[in-house]
C-alpha cells in the first residue's frame, strides 16, 4: 500500500507566488486584513441606491470615488464623510466634514458646521446599516472575491425593492 505525498511548506504549487500576489492586492493596512471595498451613492429623500462601486481594500475611499467616474449634476449637492476630502475640487455643490489637525484644533464654526453635516448624513448611515443585515458585508467574506460586487448588487436590489 502506497501513501499519497503530503506537501509541506518548500513544496509550494507553482501558481502559489500568484496567489500571494493576488492577495497583497487586497490586503488593507488600515484594517490588517484582506478587505473589499464598496461605495454606495444614495438618494438623501427617497433612501433608494442609485450607483455602487468596488474597489480592493487598499483603495482610498475618495481614490475609489475618482475611479468610478460617478458624473453627479451640478445641483445634487454631495454629502461625504472625511474620507473624501477635496471632493469640493471635482463636485462644486458638495460637502466634507473638516478635520483638526494635532497643532490645528476645529474652531466653533466649523464644529456646527460638522454636526450639522453628520445629522444630515444620519440617513446615508441608517441604508448603510439596513444593507449589514445581510451578513455578507459585515462578517468575513469567503467566496470568490470576483463576485463581490455581484452579490453586494444583489443585495442592494433587495434592498430598494424592499422600500
Amino acid at each position: 500500500m502506497t501513501w499519497p505525498l503530503k506537501s509541506s511548506w518548500w513544496m509550494l504549487p507553482n501558481n502559489q507566488s500568484n496567489v500571494r500576489k493576488k492577495q497583497r492586492l487586497h490586503y488593507s493596512g488600515k484594517k490588517k486584513r484582506h478587505t473589499q471595498k464598496a461605495q454606495i451613492i444614495i438618494q438623501r429623500q427617497s433612501q433608494r441606491i442609485l450607483a455602487t462601486a468596488f474597489a480592493t481594500g487598499k483603495t482610498h475611499d475618495f481614490q475609489l470615488f475618482k475611479q468610478s467616474h460617478t458624473a453627479l449634476a451640478a445641483t445634487i449637492c454631495g454629502l461625504g464623510d472625511a474620507g473624501y476630502q477635496g471632493l469640493q475640487s471635482l463636485h462644486s455643490n458638495s460637502q466634507t466634514l473638516c478635520k483638526k489637525s494635532k497643532y490645528h484644533p476645529l474652531n466653533p464654526d466649523e464644529k456646527e458646521s460638522n454636526r450639522r453635516l453628520a445629522q444630515e448624513r444620519m440617513a446615508i448611515e441608517h441604508v448603510i446599516r439596513r444593507l449589514k443585515v445581510f451578513r455578507i458585508l459585515t462578517e468575513r467574506y469567503r467566496n470568490r472575491r470576483k463576485r463581490f460586487g455581484l452579490r453586494f448588487n444583489l443585495i442592494a436590489a433587495i434592498y430598494n425593492r424592499e422600500l
